[in-house]
């Protein structure tokens, strides 16, 4: 069993001698316990011999502070647990849904890592993401939009992030997919070596699986969700 470590606002899963490091950030309200929500993800990254680290929030406005509170708060975790096992390993960025806006946001471009791996990569603006919202605002005269705004985020993706190693996974039956934009924006720039890839499933998908098991038992399981997911951590480990 993976040691567990609730540190700032991680949980951090260390195996005894981990190959890399896994920094994970789910998507909006399912990040709020991805230990519980993101349940099989973790197990299988972790069976692959990955530390993982998978963050915690709370949804709001303020999508570039939250981006900066998970760099700093990654940075903490990787410095613990290389204390712990006295060397340096990899780094591996992960993200689901609006987690992955907030990897790609972050405040060193994805300098510090290996590559990154974008799953079911969602921009909505806030009257999409919150559907009662567009009402409210308009009785109540006041705009309000996510920081940056989904047009902003794309230019700051092709101006400042210079990770060209990026594996974008899109699900067959996902409505709420925009993994095919932010392709188009990675490959405007300079060596890059962006990858697109697409599975069978829907958006939640690697979170579903973890609800599922939780709450219902495993007599609940799905076989494709299952099998899924441990081709998407295989598909993590043969990305380079």
């Amino acid at each position: 069993m993976p040691f567990l470590k609730k540190q700032f606002n991680c949980y951090c899963y260390w195996p005894s001698n981990p190959k890399s490091i896994v920094e994970f950030i789910g998507g909006s309200y399912l990040a709020t316990k991805p230990d519980i929500t993101y349940k099989r993800f973790i197990q299988n990254l972790i069976k692959n011999n990955h530390a993982v680290h998978a963050y915690k929030y709370l949804p709001q406005f303020d999508h570039q502070e939250l981006s900066k509170k998970a760099w700093k708060d990654f940075r903490s975790c990787k410095n613990s647990l290389f204390t712990r096992i006295n060397k340096n390993i990899p780094t591996i960025r992960i993200g689901h849904s609006l987690g992955c806006k907030l990897h790609l946001i972050s405040p060193d471009g994805g300098r510090n890592c290996e590559k990154f791996i974008s799953i079911s990569f969602n921009n909505f603006g806030a009257n999409k993401s919150i559907p009662f919202l567009k009402n409210i605002s308009k009785s109540l005269e006041f705009e309000s939009e996510f920081s940056p705004s989904p047009n902003k985020t794309l230019t700051i993706i092709e101006k400042t992030y210079i990770q060209n190693n990026n594996l974008l996974i899109k699900f067959e039956s996902d409505k709420l997919d925009q993994t095919e934009s932010l392709l188009s924006c990675l490959r405007i720039r300079n060596k890059d070596n962006s990858k697109g890839v697409l599975l069978q499933g829907n958006h939640t998908l690697i979170a579903s699986a973890g609800l599922r098991e939780e709450y219902l038992g495993k007599w609940a399981d799905d076989s494709l969700k299952r099998k899924t997911i441990i081709k998407i951590c295989d598909l993590i480990d043969s990305f380079s």
